[in-house]
């Protein structure tokens, strides 16, 4: 029998857990010719989720659970559930809040079974329910992206991903501390099969994605995989020294052909507010790559384990080995 190992990243998640657990149970039970293991990734809730996760493994021994030492992010939770993860045959990654449906884990598998896919990825076609700025950002994110990328996004793209053990040892082995998990998704490539679905709405609990974050992981997508802003920068400073110059040379014209012509100071202080806008916004997109090549240096762990149950941890198999 083939074994699937299905990771959940889940931050505050005590009201829809008990819900979603039942919800891929019993999806799970159709896959008839596959065993499967759970791993629950706690991002340092400060809910019940831990104590939840505890009595769910105790009920169930295929349910399994690591926790963090505090909040590190959905990127890093990813990560640890994709390294725990050696079990499977077959890996997938879904959300806990029950917007991922688990009622394609079928399609999804047999895609991969029987039709050659090294791995199968999902897209809402619709954010039906989604504030509509939140919409609107966001599908102006995936075509700036796009434009500006080599490595494609699909819009509406989810984490929802079903993928074989060879994808995920290609994704686990990027290193790189500032993770963009959709950008290297694409980036390490496979044969990839999308399926579509429309927004699902939440059953309970309230979602965790702020604008402002979102618009953060935004900007950790954009500086991730690619350098087109600070080409941009250099464009556009090369563009106001060749305007600059040419306006000397008009303001020089003015003086010979007509006396005491070079007036105009408020306009030239609003012109210099303007530029000098110009260079801490340049400055501000150097400051971005800077810093992110600052915090990889540092080379610092993504996330810190705490705690964790029916899991051999990636880290304490590394201890080992050394």
């Amino acid at each position: 029998m083939k074994k699937l190992s299905v990771v959940v990243p889940c931050f505050n998640e005590e009201e829809v857990l008990p819900i979603f657990y039942k919800e891929l149970k019993h999806h799970l039970k159709k896959l008839a010719h596959i065993t499967s293991e759970i791993i629950f990734v706690d991002d340092g809730s400060s809910d019940n989720t831990l104590h939840i996760l505890k009595d769910l493994h105790k009920k169930d021994s295929s349910v399994k659970y690591i926790s963090f030492s505090r909040n590190f992010g959905k990127e890093a939770a990813i990560l640890c559930g994709l390294k725990n993860s050696n079990w499977g045959d077959y890996i997938v990654v879904m959300d806990a809040d029950l917007q991922d449906p688990p009622k394609i884990l079928k399609d999804m598998l047999h895609a991969i079974e029987n039709e050659g896919y090294d791995t199968v990825a999902t897209r809402r076609i619709t954010r039906k329910g989604e504030p509509f700025l939140r919409s609107f950002f966001a599908t102006c994110f995936y075509y700036l992206l796009n434009l500006i990328s080599p490595i494609k996004i699909v819009p509406g793209a989810r984490d929802y991903r079903m993928m074989t053990r060879q994808m995920k040892d290609a994704v686990i082995g990027l290193t790189e501390y500032n993770r963009f998990t959709k950008g290297i998704y694409s980036w390490v490539g496979f044969k990839t099969k999308w399926l579509i679905y429309e927004n699902v709405q939440r059953p309970k609990g309230k979602t965790k994605w702020s604008f402002f974050k979102l618009f953060a992981y935004s900007m950790e997508g954009i500086t991730a995989f690619s350098t087109v802003p600070l080409a941009f920068s250099s464009i556009l400073g090369l563009f106001f020294c060749i305007m600059s110059f040419l306006g000397i040379i008009i303001v020089i014209a003015r003086v010979f052909i007509w006396d005491n012509s070079a007036y105009g100071w408020p306009s030239l202080v609003c012109f210099l507010f303007f530029i000098s806008g110009i260079q801490l916004f340049c400055i501000g997109i150097l400051g971005q790559y800077l810093s992110k090549t600052y915090m990889e240096t540092k080379r610092r762990p993504l996330y810190i384990v705490k705690q964790s149950e029916g899991v051999k941890t990636y880290e304490e198999n590394i201890r080992k080995q050394k």
